[in-house]
C-alpha cells in the first residue's frame, strides 16, 4: 500500500475510525484508506460478549499500557489495555450503552465549541443506534449499532434493585432517557445476543465498497507535511516502511492514547517533552497529551448464600455446557452480559441537580480482569465519581512508534475526587445494608465490614482501585490556550488534519465513554462532507 494516494486517511480502526470510514465512503466519488495497527476481529471471544472478560487483557488483540506510577495511589502502576483490532476498543469493551447526561454537552458548548450541545448531537446518537426497543423522542431505530437490553434473569440482580430503591434511589429503565438518575439495567451494544462492535456494525457491511481500502498491519510513525499542511503519513505497512498520502484530509482515530502520540512524534505538541523525546518540534501545541481524564472505581466484594452468582458456573464443567447451549440455542443468559449488568446513577449529596456517581453491579466476583472466578458464590458492585477534577498527562519518550507513552492520570489528585469517592462507598453500603440484598449477604469480602472509617475506606480505595478504562480528554476541543482541535475537530494551527476520537472531549462524559465516541465520529463525518463543499464553492 505505500505511495498509494487517497482522498481521506484515517488512522485506527477502533470506534470511531470504523464509523469514519463507513460515512465517509458513501460519497462513490472520494477514497478512503482506513489504517490499523492491530489485524482482523477473527478470534472468536470478540462476538461473544462475555468474551470481554477474557480479552481485555489478551496481548494479541490489546495494546498493553499502563497508567503510573500513580502520586495517591502509593506509586502503584494501573494496567490500561486498549484494543488493537478492527474494532479498536469497542471490540473489547465491557459493551455498556450509555451516551452521559444533556449538561455534559451543553458544557462543550459553554466552553466554547458551537455545535456540541446536546441538542446539536442527539441527532447523531439516534442515528448511530437500533435500538431495541424501538424509536422515540430520544432514541434511534435501525442504525448500524446494535443496543438491546440484558437478556438474563439473575435474583442476585433483583435483589440489589430492590435494596437500592429501598435506600432512596429510583428506578429507571432507561439510564439514556429524559433523567439519568436511578437504578436499573444496563442496555449493552449487542446485535442478536453478539457483540456489535464498530467493525461489525459500521466496517462490515461495507468493506467490498470499492472506494475504500481497509489495511490491517499498518504501523503509524508520523504525519507527513508540506509547511504546516498534513499530507499523509509514514510507517510500516505489512511489514514495509513507505508512505501513504492524503489528498484531503488525515483524520486521527488512534483514542485518547494513539492521537496524541501521533501527534507528538510528529512534532506536535510541547516543545519540551518532544525536544526530551529527540522529536523536533514542528508546531509548538502545548495541549497535546495534557488534560488527561478517566474514571476511578472502587470494587466492593461480597459473598453471598442465594443462587444467581455466576462464580458457580464457572466452576462446574456442567453448568458451562449448560450455559454454551443456551447462548447457542437462544443467544440467551450469562455469555450475553457485559462490564455491569445493573446500573446506579445517584447523586452523593440531595442539594446536586444531576448524578455524580456511578455503580456497576455484576454477580460474579474476581481480583481483576482477566483473572479467574472466585470459588465462593460472590458479586462486585463498584463505584466511581463521575466528573473527576484530576488530569494527567500522555507524553513520549522516544521517536519510536512502537514505545509505549509514559502516563500517568493522577487519580484521586483533586480533594473533591475523594470526598465523592467516598460519599460513593458509602452510598454503596447503605444499598448493601437494605433488605432482600442484606438478607443474602454472607459477608464482604472486600475490603471488609470492619473497615468503616473515613481514612480506612479512602486507604482501601487508593490500595485496589481500578480503572474504568475511559481515558479522554488528550487531544481537547476549545478555544484555550491547551485546546488541540477547534470546534470542526482541526487541529488548532494546522491544516489536513483532524482528530476524531474521545481524545477531543474537553470534559468527561457522565458514563461510560464509547456511545460518546461513537456520536463524535457521526457528527464529524459530516462536517468533514460540509467542509468539502463548502471548498469546492469557493
Amino acid at each position: 500500500m505505500t505511495g498509494e494516494t487517497f482522498d481521506y486517511v484515517i488512522v485506527g480502526a477502533g470506534s470511531a475510525g470504523c464509523v469514519l470510514a463507513n460515512r465517509l465512503s458513501e460519497d462513490p466519488g472520494v477514497t478512503v484508506a482506513l489504517l490499523e495497527a492491530g489485524g482482523r476481529d477473527t478470534n472468536p471471544w470478540i462476538h461473544v460478549p462475555a468474551g470481554y472478560f477474557r480479552n481485555v487483557t489478551n496481548p494479541k488483540i490489546t495494546w498493553q499500557f499502563a497508567s503510573g506510577p500513580e502520586p495517591e495511589l502509593g506509586g502503584r502502576v494501573v494496567g490500561w489495555p486498549r484494543g488493537r483490532v478492527l474494532g479498536g476498543s469497542s471490540a473489547i469493551n465491557g459493551l455498556l450503552y450509555v451516551r452521559g447526561q444533556a449538561e455534559d454537552f451543553d458544557v462543550w458548548r459553554q466552553l466554547g465549541n458551537p455545535g456540541w450541545s446536546f441538542r446539536d448531537v442527539l441527532p447523531y446518537f439516534k442515528r448511530a443506534e437500533d435500538q431495541e426497543r424501538g424509536e422515540d423522542d430520544l432514541h434511534g431505530v435501525g442504525g448500524p449499532l446494535g443496543v438491546e437490553d440484558v437478556r438474563m434473569d439473575n435474583p442476585v440482580c433483583e435483589a440489589f434493585i430492590k435494596s437500592a430503591v429501598a435506600a432512596g434511589i429510583p428506578f429507571t429503565r432507561d439510564f439514556n432517557g429524559a433523567c439519568q438518575e436511578g437504578v436499573g439495567y444496563f442496555q449493552l451494544t449487542n446485535k442478536n445476543g453478539r457483540r456489535c462492535s464498530t467493525a461489525v456494525g459500521y466496517l462490515n457491511p461495507v468493506k467490498s465498497r470499492s472506494n475504500l481500502k481497509v489495511i490491517t498491519g499498518a504501523m503509524v510513525a508520523a504525519l507527513t507535511f508540506e509547511g504546516k499542511r498534513a499530507t499523509g503519513v509514514r510507517g510500516t505497512f505489512g511489514g514495509v516502511a513507505g508512505q501513504i498520502t492524503a489528498r484531503r484530509e488525515v483524520l486521527l482515530s488512534g483514542g485518547a492514547i494513539g492521537s496524541p502520540q501521533i501527534l507528538q512524534l510528529s512534532g506536535v505538541g510541547p516543545g519540551a517533552v518532544l525536544k526530551a523525546a529527540g522529536v523536533e518540534v514542528r508546531h509548538e501545541l502545548p495541549g497535546v497529551g495534557a488534560n488527561l481524564q478517566d474514571h476511578y472505581q472502587a470494587r466492593f466484594v461480597y459473598q453471598c448464600n442465594a443462587a444467581g452468582s455466576l462464580n458457580e458456573i464457572w466452576h462446574s464443567r456442567w453448568k458451562q455446557m449448560k450455559v454454551g447451549i443456551e447462548y447457542a440455542l437462544r443467544r440467551r443468559g450469562l455469555l450475553t452480559i457485559g462490564a455491569g449488568v445493573v446500573g446506579v446513577f445517584a447523586k452523593s449529596r440531595p442539594e446536586l441537580e444531576t448524578p455524580d456517581v456511578q455503580f456497576h453491579f455484576i454477580p460474579l466476583s474476581s481480583d481483576g480482569a482477566g483473572k479467574g472466578l472466585h470459588s465462593f458464590p460472590g458479586v462486585i458492585s463498584s463505584v466511581c465519581q463521575l466528573r473527576p477534577e484530576s488530569r494527567g498527562t500522555l507524553r513520549i519518550t522516544s521517536t519510536d512508534p512502537s514505545a509505549k507513552p509514559a502516563i500517568v492520570s493522577n487519580y484521586l489528585q483533586a480533594d473533591a475526587d475523594q470526598r465523592v469517592l467516598l460519599d460513593a462507598m458509602r452510598m454503596n453500603r447503605r444499598i448493601v445494608a437494605q433488605k432482600p440484598f442484606a438478607d443474602i449477604v454472607v459477608s464482604e469480602k472486600s475490603p471488609g465490614f470492619d473497615i468503616d472509617s473515613d481514612a480506612g475506606l479512602m486507604r482501601f480505595a487508593r490500595e485496589t482501585g481500578t480503572t474504568i478504562y475511559h481515558p479522554c480528554g488528550t487531544a481537547k476541543m476549545g478555544r484555550d490556550a491547551n485546546a488541540v482541535v477547534d470546534a470542526r475537530l482541526c487541529v488548532h494551527g494546522l491544516t489536513g488534519v483532524r482528530v476524531v476520537d474521545a481524545s477531543i472531549m474537553p470534559t468527561m462524559t457522565s458514563g461510560n465513554t464509547n456511545a460518546p465516541t461513537i456520536m463524535i465520529a457521526e457528527k464529524a463525518a459530516d462536517m468533514i462532507r460540509e467542509d468539502a463543499k463548502a471548498r469546492v464553492a469557493a
